[in-house]
């Protein structure tokens, strides 16, 4: 469950859901409403059976994301040049709206983690960051 961030660029999404039990729970994820953005883009993570795995290890110049672990658990690590934040991802109701100018990464996964992601834009190799020393050169030139 994340509780409160210190990292900039970034904040806490919730998402509204039905419980129809004993049929499970319709959870709903809206454009302008729960979403501040209009998703262009929407992608799942899924077979993490690797322990070791480590994803991410990029920033976005301009892309905003939300991201969700929908089913399992994960660690997020934010790094925004001048604070670092480790969240555990293990609540499908609550996401991680990831501004742009972040570094992040992703590991630690549970063998049945399933992660969403919601992107404000389409997929361009010119808006990441790839390189540490990059991104840290980036938000420093941006004050």
């Amino acid at each position: 469950m994340i509780k409160k961030l210190k990292i900039k660029n970034s904040g806490i999404i919730k998402l509204r859901f039905f419980n129809d039990f004993p049929d499970g729970n319709l959870v709903i994820a809206e454009s302008g409403r729960n979403i501040p953005f209009q998703i262009k883009r929407v992608y799942f993570i899924n077979h993490l059976f690797n322990p070791k795995a480590i994803r991410g290890l990029h920033a976005h110049k301009k892309l905003e994301q939300i991201i969700f672990c929908i089913n399992g658990h994960f660690e997020f690590y934010l790094d925004d040049g001048h604070n670092k934040q480790k969240i555990l991802m293990n609540d499908p109701y609550t996401g991680l709206r990831l501004g742009p100018k972040l570094w992040h990464s992703m590991r630690g996964f549970s063998s049945d983690c399933v992660i969403l992601v919601m992107a404000n834009d389409y997929f361009k190799e010119s808006d990441y960051i790839r390189n540490y020393k990059e991104f840290l050169d980036y938000v420093k030139k941006d004050k």
